[in-house]
């Protein structure tokens, strides 16, 4: 597991949109996982304004959102369809057809679940995957106790969870229980893994996902047996980590080194 550690958001944000970058630069056709939420918002408004200046294209990706509400069009104000809709595909150049997230309003769910499984193998699987991270450790909607063997399926949500999302709707009863999400051994499958982390509030979190026990009770401490899983901080996110000191002299400044 690779850390970088940098110094406020903005620094943070900008390294993980150089990886992002860097994978589009290096094979056209590639396929990415894309992560939703309050972290992601200044990620994809620097995509947008790198994709603006000319210097970042998405016309040749296809993209695999984690996740999306069970029960919600893809037109509700809640949905992550038309989330990413207005924080990144509506502004760049991704060709029609080429971003997919579950149906959220699919008559089977379950059925659902199953074919945007079979999609992702289709397409020969996802080349880098983009992710969040929530404050109970979850990776996608992967809550705590989640099978770290876990396809993608429908997940019960967290109370937690459904406070820390609750600003997405109007009313608390419109707040869905349930969510189609990938299921973690389907992240692991990723070629490569970039994780965005910023804010005090992250902090546990992140100790737990990089220094503690690979345990269902942390999801996202099953990064930890990926070959390949690069976490990107902020100084909050990083303030309860152990070994800070040697995360920056390996990787100074959150850069590469020569070896790692």
């Amino acid at each position: 597991m690779k850390v970088l550690i940098l110094p406020d958001t903005a620094t943070a944000v900008s390294r993980v949109a150089d990886i992002l970058a860097q994978t589009l630069d290096a094979g056209r056709g590639c396929t990415m996982g894309l992560a939703t939420g309050g972290t992601m918002v200044p990620l994809y408004a620097e995509i947008v304004a790198r994709h603006r200046a000319g210097q970042l294209s998405l016309a040749q990706v296809t993209t695999f959102n984690l996740d999306e509400y069970v029960g919600l069009a893809p037109d509700h104000p809640g949905s992550y369809h038309r989330y990413m809709a207005e924080v990144l595909f509506d502004h760049t150049d991704i060709r029609p057809g080429h971003a997919h997230l579950p149906r959220g309003d699919a008559p089977d769910p379950r059925a659902e679940a199953m074919a945007y499984e079979a999609r992702i193998a289709r397409e020969g699987g996802i080349d880098l995957q983009v992710l969040g991270l929530g404050q109970n450790g979850h990776i996608a909607f992967n809550e705590p106790t989640s099978s770290l063997g876990s396809r993608t399926r429908i997940k019960t949500l967290t109370d937690d969870t459904r406070r820390a999302n609750r600003p997405y709707f109007d009313r608390e009863e419109d707040m869905p229980r349930y969510a189609i999400t990938m299921g973690i051994a389907t992240i692991l499958e990723a070629r490569a893994i970039v994780l965005l982390a910023t804010g005090a509030s992250k902090a546990d979190a992140v100790a737990a996902m990089v220094e503690g026990p690979v345990s269902a009770l942390c999801p996202a401490s099953a990064l930890q047996l990926h070959p390949k899983a690069t976490i990107v901080l902020d100084a909050k996110a990083a303030s309860a980590l152990r070994l800070t000191n040697y995360y920056h002299h390996v990787h100074p400044d959150g850069q590469e080194s020569d070896y790692s």
